[in-house]
């Protein structure tokens, strides 16, 4: 298909960022084109954990039962010190969960599967494979972009443009800009191996293992009977030399012996890795956007790289979407930047002690950890200081999006600027979780039982979806506890965002100022 001449959204970079993020907008009716420099999905396992958040997002496009399938769900992990198990955690989780709260998969299939969703609408997603953005012009109206292409150069006009393309975004460069922060000297190799195992999908790690000494390895079951190790090398190694299979082999079989895995095994991929906790301070620059690693590079312990990344196609999909088409002023986009650079900044504070803990910057990082490994093998208190704080779905405080709330609640899990909870209840074909209602539009939860107001059902005539949970259809009592309900005959109104995200709350069934809310923050529905 030839590139078009001008285009809604241009999406810089077709990884799994850029390729939900297209996904997202053609079910929003809006028209992209996605240009990636790779012929075609990425290779190696790369980012290989999506949370729960993340499995939500695909959900939304379809995407969600492929990756199930597919991927290896896993709720916890086990940390070892030379040879002594010093920790085993577990991540929250329960059996009515829609999904685990950690799935294992290559990247190159969350592409795969974000890409088919997207061809799903048709025409609205267009993937360019091959090709790259080599130039842009800026300015208050929209955006030219020059294409090159293995066809020759193009140049196409976008009225917004979207810089997902990674840590050496080629548009970061074009606008001046540069990721600012803190970089980290350790150096990881990572080696994808495929070799069979019985053992149980779990996120493991041992410090300064008997097979490795003076290391830090971490070890995730993937599909297709792949290993994922990562392990630290020395300071005062060469990290050319590192990488070469010849250096990184032995020290593989060294630890597989060790920890008993004896079946043939063959290399499939070798990488190397230094953690970064860097950020730009805006994602907003006149008419062009900046996503994943274009934006932010976190490390990758506690897995917020790609997830974030999701989170930000989630969080910037429907509100571009709505300017768009002249529902919202553009200073909606004011609020992705906003909310998603104070999420950047929680990720890399929890990523920044992850880091220290698992690569230990300096001899006084190194002699704490040692002190606190030594001591958690007999004394249970000191454990969760190990503990690698896995990527959770973050809280905006201070939006700009967030209404004020009144009176008390019996829960501030449903606050606004929170996710909005999950929660089991009885559909019309059964079971349904309370997720699944998310993804598109506003959405309007009436808490309580009764007839609804006349007032409440003409919300669905603004543009809202309007769901009754009633207690018969709270299976578990989930909504009323979540959402902050202290008795059971209490009534609510609880609005949440076509990203899922908790906009406002309210005490009884009076939908003025709910409509009030939708007018001031300029997101009328």
């Amino acid at each position: 298909m030839p590139l078009p001449s001008s285009i809604p959204v241009l999406i810089a970079g077709g990884g799994p960022v850029g390729l939900t993020l297209a996904a997202l907008l053609a079910r929003q009716g809006v028209r992209s084109l996605v240009v990636e420099a790779d012929a075609a999905y990425c290779t190696g396992s790369r980012a290989i954990c999506l949370s729960r958040r993340s499995q939500e997002i695909l959900g939304w496009v379809g995407a969600d039962q492929p990756l199930v399938g597919k991927g290896l769900g896993w709720v916890g992990g086990r940390s070892y010190w030379r040879s002594t198990e010093v920790l085993h955690f577990r991540m929250p989780s329960e059996p009515t969960q829609r999904f685990a709260p950690m799935l294992n998969i290559q990247q190159f299939y969350v592409e795969e599967f974000a890409h088919r969703a997207a061809q799903t609408w048709g025409d609205l997603a267009q993937v360019q494979f091959g090709s790259r953005v080599v130039a842009v012009r800026s300015g208050a109206q929209g955006v030219e972009a020059d294409i090159e292409t293995p066809g020759g150069r193009h140049t196409v006009q976008a009225t917004w443009l979207v810089a997902c393309d990674g840590g050496r975004s080629t548009v970061r460069e074009q606008l001046g800009l540069q990721l600012q922060g803190t970089q980290y000297d350790g150096k990881y190799v990572i080696v994808d191996i495929v070799q069979k195992t019985a053992r149980p999908v779990e996120r493991l790690a041992w410090f300064d293992p008997p097979s490795n000494p003076g290391s830090t390895i971490l070890m995730h079951r993937q599909p297709d009977d792949v290993w994922r190790i990562d392990y630290q090398i020395r300071d005062d190694e060469d990290p050319a030399e590192a990488v070469k299979p010849e250096n990184v082999l032995p020290r593989v079989q060294s630890h597989l012996r060790m920890i008993g895995e004896d079946a043939p095994w063959e290399p499939l991929w070798i990488s190397i890795y230094n953690a970064k906790c860097l950020t730009l301070p805006s994602y907003r620059h006149d008419r062009v956007l900046f996503a994943g690693d274009a934006a932010h590079l976190v490390p990758i312990f506690g897995v917020r790289g790609l997830n974030s990344g999701l989170d930000d196609a989630g969080n910037l999909a429907w509100k571009l979407a709505r300017v768009l088409d002249g529902r919202s002023p553009e200073s909606l986009l004011d609020s992705y930047s906003a909310e998603r650079v104070h999420a950047t900044h929680e990720n890399i504070a929890y990523g920044a002690k992850s880091t220290e803990f698992m690569a230990p910057p300096n001899f006084a990082f190194r002699l704490m950890r040692e002190a606190t490994l030594r001591l958690a093998a007999s004394e249970p208190a000191v454990r969760p200081l190990i503990n690698p704080r896995q990527s959770s779905p973050i809280t905006y405080a201070g939006s700009p999006l967030n209404v004020p709330q009144s009176g008390r609640w019996a829960s501030e899990l449903a606050a606004p600027g929170a996710p909005a909870p999950e929660a089991l209840m009885a559909g019309p074909g059964g079971p349904l979780h309370l997720s699944r209602l998310f993804g598109s539009d506003f959405t309007c939860l009436v808490l309580g039982e009764g007839p609804l107001p006349q007032a409440v059902r003409e919300l669905a005539a603004h543009g809202l979806a309007v769901v009754q949970v009633d207690p018969d259809a709270d299976l578990h009592g989930q909504v009323r506890e979540r959402y902050g309900l202290a008795t059971a005959g209490e009534q609510a109104l609880v609005l949440v965002r076509p990203d899922g995200y908790v906009m406002g709350r309210w005490h009884g069934l009076d939908p003025a100022p709910l409509l009030a809310a939708l007018t001031t923050h300029g997101v009328s529905a």
